[in-house]
């Protein structure tokens, strides 16, 4: 499969895909808004980014009138996560940017112009690119192209085998929604509860006519750039998650991964051409291994790290799924 020219691909990715696309004390430390493996982003740091934003750039006076400035806050401490995150992958992958194509994006900067009150896209990822303004730019862009390029590494080669069940409704909204959520939750945890809990429960699944279910099921990254750019395609062997693949269809997946392979590349007949926006998803999912290597702690004013939204939800119950682990499952090898 031949995704796109790597340069290419990468002055894009500088040059525009950025475009496209006070509570309690602190997680251990007084100030601290985050603290990855001891490096520490203050809250005053944070509470500057968001007078920055909310003081250049229209949108995020827009989200001070609408009393939404805690979305900027979430999102400075999860870009700041990301960054780490990003830092660590690179260097295990030997993966880095051309640094003439930082110079470049730099003088004719993307991030430059202030942004503009309601804009056009998704609010969530509206929200992101303000804060990628507010951001050093540089860290910013190459943080983009660097995850892009991890996706332009393993988008042939990645490949997860999984069995599946579902759980799903007529209705998504209001308290249908909490409940379906919480249904697929329970079957989460009941997938996890033993290594052949889940097999028991699918074969049950798999006799309901109105529910979707299945084992060994192998799908390579490069057949579906958005499902890879789920939690699925971030687990480890072992591992069982609760999602909802499209947050407007009222449909729950709950899923255990069985194998994980991205050692050579997949041969397919339904590749698809992944556009930016997948590409820097997929790259942002290859970062969710790396959690496990890192001592995480979050000030609860900014919510809780969500590994399935690959963000920060304002509490618990605002999560977008679970990830466990199967109970009394082999260990994996280092």
């Amino acid at each position: 499969m031949r995704i796109m020219g790597r340069r290419r691909a990468l002055v894009g990715v500088l040059a525009g895909s950025l475009l496209l696309a006070g509570c309690n004390a602190g997680p251990g430390q007084v100030g601290a808004a985050v603290i990855i493996d001891g490096k520490t982003v203050s809250v005053d740091r944070v509470q500057q980014l968001i007078d920055k934003a909310v003081r250049e750039h229209p949108y995020g006076q827009q989200l001070a009138s609408e009393h939404k400035l805690d979305l900027v806050g979430r999102e400075i401490v999860r870009q700041e996560i990301l960054h780490d995150l990003t830092e660590r992958a690179a260097q295990r992958e030997g993966v880095r940017v051309d640094e003439s194509l930082v110079v470049n994006a730099l003088q004719n900067d993307p991030l430059a112009k202030p942004m503009e009150a309601n804009p056009q896209n998704d609010p969530a990822l509206s929200v992101q690119q303000l804060v990628a303004r507010v951001r050093d730019h540089r860290d910013s862009l190459v943080d983009a192209a660097l995850q892009t390029q991890l996706a332009m590494k393993y988008l042939d080669k990645l490949t997860v085998t999984f069995d599946f069940s579902s759980v799903s409704s007529t209705d998504a909204t209001g308290s249908d929604a909490d409940k379906l959520r919480e249904q697929a939750i329970e079957k989460a945890k009941k997938f996890a509860a033993s290594p052949n809990a889940a097999a028991e429960l699918i074969a049950q699944d798999q006799q309901t006519a109105d529910t979707q279910a299945g084992t060994g099921q192998k799908l390579p990254a490069m057949q579906s750039p958005a499902t890879a750019a789920t939690v699925l395609f971030g687990l480890e062997p072992g591992t069982v998650a609760a999602f909802q693949p499209t947050p407007q269809q009222p449909l729950w997946v709950v899923v255990v991964v069985r194998e994980r392979t991205a050692d050579k590349p997949v041969a397919s007949d339904q590749a698809a051409q992944p556009t930016a926006q997948q590409l820097a998803g997929v790259g942002i999912r290859l970062l969710q291994p790396y959690l496990d290597q890192v001592d995480l702690k979050v000030n609860p004013r900014y919510g809780v790290w969500d590994v399935v939204g690959m963000d920060l939800a304002p509490n618990e119950a605002s999560k977008k799924g679970i990830v466990l682990p199967v109970h009394g499952a082999a260990p994996r090898n280092p």
